[in-house]
């Protein structure tokens, strides 16, 4: 992999990096593409991956609407694409105000399930105050993030589908995401140690990018002391979802993924001007503005087999359609790191039999798997009612507690575990601080869930 030959700026924050601004309390945010902050400076592919451009505080508000008592700073850093080549993004830093001396703060990076092309899904855009942003998800993870700050860590947010919104994308969401830690450990003011423990987070289209993350590490970024990372329901086949949820109540999601996806891959973008009619092609056009939840809504049941000129089993058995698939498929390299893998067995969006044999495929590999594959939730309840247990792994992570089991595999329903309930009270007390504004402290929830 080509990350840049030209020379490299030497200095942790670029040398043309802009003063740090304020915000404007209760301002309507521009969106990214009208935004001056989101373009990198002149000569910026010539720093490090990582290198912080430039940086701003902004207001967080829950749903746009509920202004939050703290302060986010944001930075636009330079990454790296699918190809090799130098981009740039933003991830949005939290870092909480009661801090111990004895120890550096652990620092978490949560994925938001993006899932959608729009930019008024990026998470720098959706969680800022004023951001007309209705149905993007990365609004209702706050509350996760929220629970994550209240123990006591700093909590990297990233932009990891990039500037252009490339849902599905292979590799560049995982240097996305470690870029991204590495431009907040750079960056001085938020005065995080460079040694300090950092563990990953993120569910569906963020588990996904997670294990991105993951696989990449040990080769892309192993300067990061990563010390372990959940994925939660991972994507980990994308064509077998495309076929998966094709024609069903959730069309809309393959949709934005070929939509995205037409942008990296020329010959599928040559494969859909071919074959795809008039209205299917206005169809993708359309889902590149629209947010995750509205997609899904506006699409329940579209069948992409009304949209193509060629039987649609045909078009995706095509050598250039396969190769896609192929290249956009977890597993290629086994993370050198534990895992946490949470997984519904009655899944309605992610089969489990992919999920089995990604976790059989990384234990295959070396890596310290737990896999939580549980009898009970669906995709969308497995989410909060994992978190207790997901905030406790990341917590004997951070305290360099050994894995209990090599390879654990559990199947009893978190719904049954008395400890679920005892986080999600804790996990209710946080929100209901969120959703009335006001200040989450540190009180851990793994207090609770013991």
């Amino acid at each position: 992999m080509d990350v840049g030959n030209a020379a490299w700026s030497t200095g942790a924050e670029w040398i043309g990096h802009a003063p740090h601004q304020d915000f404007q309390p209760g301002s309507r945010p521009a969106l990214p593409n009208a935004d001056p902050f989101y373009q990198p400076p002149a000569g910026y592919e010539h720093a490090r991956p990582g290198t912080v451009l430039q940086s701003r505080d902004v207001e967080l508000a829950f749903l746009g609407l509920i202004p939050q008592k703290l302060v986010a700073t944001q930075l636009l850093y330079r990454t790296t694409d699918l190809h090799g080549r130098p981009q740039a993004t933003v991830t949005t830093v939290i870092a909480p105000t009661e801090r111990t001396s004895e120890t550096p703060c652990p620092v978490v990076s949560y994925q938001c399930a993006i899932d959608a092309v729009a930019a008024r899904c990026f998470p720098s855009y959706a969680l800022r105050r004023g951001a007309r942003a209705v149905g993007a998800l990365a609004q209702f993870e706050f509350l996760l993030v929220a629970a994550a700050l209240a123990e006591g860590w700093a909590v990297s947010v990233p932009d990891h589908e990039g500037l252009g919104g490339i849902w599905g994308a292979p590799y560049e969401p995982g240097y996305h995401v470690l870029d991204g830690l590495r431009a907040a450990l750079n960056h001085t003011p938020l005065n995080l140690s460079a040694e300090a423990p950092v563990g990953l987070w993120g569910y569906s289209g963020g588990g996904l990018a997670t294990a991105w993350a993951a696989e990449m590490h040990t080769e892309y970024a192993p300067d990061l002391n990563l010390v372990g990372a959940v994925l939660g329901s991972p994507v980990g086949d994308l064509g077998h979802t495309f076929r998966r949820l094709n024609g069903t109540l959730f069309s809309g999601l393959p949709a934005m993924v070929v939509a995205a996806l037409s942008h990296v891959y020329p010959d599928l973008d040559r494969i859909i001007s071919e074959h795809a009619t008039d209205e299917g092609k206005a169809m993708l056009k359309s889902v590149e503005d629209m947010t995750t939840a509205e997609a899904v809504i506006r699409m329940i049941r579209k069948d992409m087999d009304d949209l193509v000129d060629w039987p649609l089993d045909r078009i995706l058995d095509t050598p250039e359609v396969r190769h896609v698939f192929d290249s956009i498929k977890l597993g290629t390299r086994a993370p050198s790191i534990p895992v946490l893998i949470v997984q519904a067995v009655h899944d309605e969006l992610i089969s489990v039999e992919v999920i089995d044999e990604l976790a059989d495929a990384y234990s295959a590999g070396g890596t310290d798997v737990t896999y939580h594959r549980d009898a009970l939730c669906e995709h969308l309840l497995l989410h909060p009612l994992s978190a207790p247990m997901t905030l406790r792994w990341l917590r004997e992570r951070f305290a360099d507690q050994p894995v209990s089991a090599h390879r654990a595999r559990t199947k009893w329903p978190t719904m049954l575990n008395p400890s679920t309930y005892r986080g999600m009270l804790r996990l209710g007390l946080i929100s209901a601080k969120v959703l009335t504004g006001r200040r989450v402290g540190r009180r851990p929830l793994s207090a609770l869930d013991r």
